[in-house]
């Protein structure tokens, strides 16, 4: 079952999507497709390319496109991983990583940074991760993650550090915002940062 908070999630990212307006989306850690499946019923889009590391839930994203009517006139799904990306995968307008960096060993995300903002180098770039702030309203003890494969959940202050040091290092923008739930001390219950690519000079 979606949980108020994912689809709180889901809606927060189509609002920025959207308001970019791309026409070549790339959805890294796409699984099973939550929030493809909704882009590809809208018009608008060109092409959307989804990426996961696990080919048993591109299948079932597969089985998903196959029930719908599908708006997009291009849909590339491949199995491999958005830390080793092949050349085809530079240039797109958007790129998601909705839920995804948490699941990445911490010693990697050099590497995330390096294959994301230097060689695939979208226009914009969307990343959405858990609030650890958050984690004493859902009951999530203070010494356990959400999901038994996060490898790390980051606080607001932590998460701004890194994706603003990320921002400068390549010339990108970055905005933040909080998501799914808005509590006046602790933010949602999940963050999101905006990458803008800036012009060159």
């Amino acid at each position: 079952m979606t949980t108020w908070h994912h689809e709180e999630r889901l809606r927060a990212v189509a609002e920025v999507v959207r308001a970019q307006g791309p026409r070549r989306l790339l959805d890294l850690g796409c699984g099973a497709g939550d929030f493809l499946v909704r882009l590809a019923i809208e018009k608008g889009l060109e092409e959307i390319t989804g990426l996961d590391i696990c080919a048993a839930s591109l299948e079932r994203l597969r089985a998903r496109l196959a029930r719908i009517e599908v708006r997009v006139p291009r849909i590339d799904l491949r199995h491999g991983s958005m830390t080793d990306p092949t050349p085809d995968l530079a240039g797109y307008d958007c790129a998601l990583l909705i839920e995804t960096i948490e699941h990445i060993d911490p010693h990697h995300l050099s590497a995330l940074e390096m294959a994301l903002f230097r060689r695939m180098r979208p226009r914009c770039a969307i990343i959405t991760t858990p609030n650890a702030e958050f984690n004493a309203l859902l009951g999530v003890p203070s010494h356990r993650f959400r999901h038994p494969d996060h490898r790390f959940e980051w606080d607001r202050a932590k998460f701004r550090r890194w994706a603003g040091r990320a921002a400068r290092a390549a010339r990108y923008d970055v905005t933040f915002r909080d998501i799914a739930g808005q509590h006046p001390q602790l933010g949602g219950a999940s963050q999101m940062a905006i990458f803008t690519r800036q012009p060159v000079v």
